[in-house]
């Protein structure tokens, strides 16, 4: 069986990861691994390979930088030579990110089957990018494996065939479980200065931004900072500063200190930092006293490690890390974050309890599941 993985971006390269490792044990299994270079710098892509310890890609497309629909076309002029020269049985797309719909496009096109890993997932918000990429690509696909029970719910409401549709658990946990302990031994704390007298971590926050929606409007993004930094008021707020969001942080009170690639105390209790290969930023999460973020892969991480999430958006298309999890929803409006984070800090939160599945073994479940659907 001849397989093709497409990855492009961080959470593309956290959620193969686990996959790359199941197949490579398999001598009926041959895996090409494909790299679009949606995310190509070193902290976006090149530490987080090393992290990972996934191999160099085989096929680098090295796309680069652009805008939604240079970057998707770019992807699939491309991909589609090298799906016509390899001629795999199946191409395996992971996420909601350019790469994925561009994959998922360019295979369809060419008549190659078709897998989704984390299928069915919805914020049902068509103004995200995100929500455009996934949506389409489940429709084109001809496995789905799906990580939490809505998934497979929003899945049948559309009318896919049941099965088509695999509730197989998440791969972004079993990176997590496999590298937490290795994560551990990282000397992030000590770097930023975290560790106290006794060894242990001060107390600190974790921020995060990136989505259009928050980051590319000043005045919600002044809202959310100014959020912020009230609860860095209380304790050090910890702010790896995403590339499209340095720019428009500068912006912000005459740069005010925040987007700048250092860690030097500020006046408001912001500390921004670079942003961290994948062990470093595990690290950090999983040490921190509260994280406040954007990102949907980060509402999972957190509630598997037990670490309460404030999600800046009004909707997830991931009700499971609420449903199960650490997880709440408190939108942009600083008042309503800020009270949240003193409920929070008081330790007034959900403890959750986990979501079923996210056991560390879905990779072995999407694995079985496709030698079953190659021998049929």
């Amino acid at each position: 069986m001849k397989i093709v993985s497409l990855v492009g971006a961080r959470p593309n390269f956290i959620k193969i990861a686990p996959l790359v490792n199941r197949l490579k044990l398999i001598s009926t299994v041959e895996h090409i691994l494909v790299h679009s270079g949606q995310h190509y710098d070193d902290a976006l892509s090149g530490s987080f390979f090393r992290d990972l310890g996934l191999p160099e890609p085989d096929v680098s497309l090295q796309v680069g930088s652009g805008s939604h629909a240079w970057q998707t076309a770019e992807i699939m002029k491309r991909l589609e030579p090298v799906l016509i020269e390899t001629k795999p049985d199946i191409l395996v797309v992971v996420g909601d990110v350019n790469s994925t719909l561009a994959g998922a496009l360019t295979a369809v096109k060419l008549s190659v089957p078709l897998a989704h890993v984390e299928a069915g997932l919805r914020s049902f918000d068509m103004r995200m990018p995100e929500e455009i990429n996934r949506r389409i690509t489940d429709i084109v696909s001809n496995l789905l494996f799906v990580t939490e029970e809505s998934g497979v719910e929003n899945l049948r409401s559309e009318g896919v065939p049941a099965n088509r549709i695999f509730l197989v658990g998440n791969v972004m946990i079993d990176s997590l479980l496999r590298n937490r302990s290795v994560a551990a031994q990282s000397n992030i704390l000590k770097e930023l200065q975290l560790v106290d007298g006794r060894g242990g971590a001060r107390p600190y926050a974790l921020l995060t931004l990136h989505r259009p929606s928050n980051v590319d409007n000043p005045s919600v993004l002044e809202k959310i900072m100014k959020a912020v930094t009230c609860i860095g008021e209380s304790l050090p707020v910890l702010f790896p500063v995403h590339p499209r969001t340095r720019g428009h942080m500068k912006k912000l009170s005459h740069g005010n200190g925040f987007g700048e690639n250092s860690c030097r105390p500020r006046e408001s209790g912001v500390f921004p930092i670079v942003p961290l290969g994948y062990l470093d930023f595990l690290c950090l999460m999983d040490q921190s006293r509260l994280v406040l973020t954007d990102s949907g892969g980060i509402q999972e991480e957190t509630t598997a490690l037990g670490i309460p999430c404030l999600t800046l958006r009004e909707n997830t298309e991931r009700p499971a890390t609420i449903r199960y999890g650490t997880n709440q929803l408190v939108g942009q409006d600083p008042e309503v974050i800020t009270r949240a984070a003193r409920k929070v800090l008081a330790g007034d939160w959900p403890k959750g309890t986990g979501p079923p599945l996210w056991d560390g073994e879905a990779s072995q479940r999407i694995v079985s599941i496709l030698l079953q659907q190659s021998s049929t």
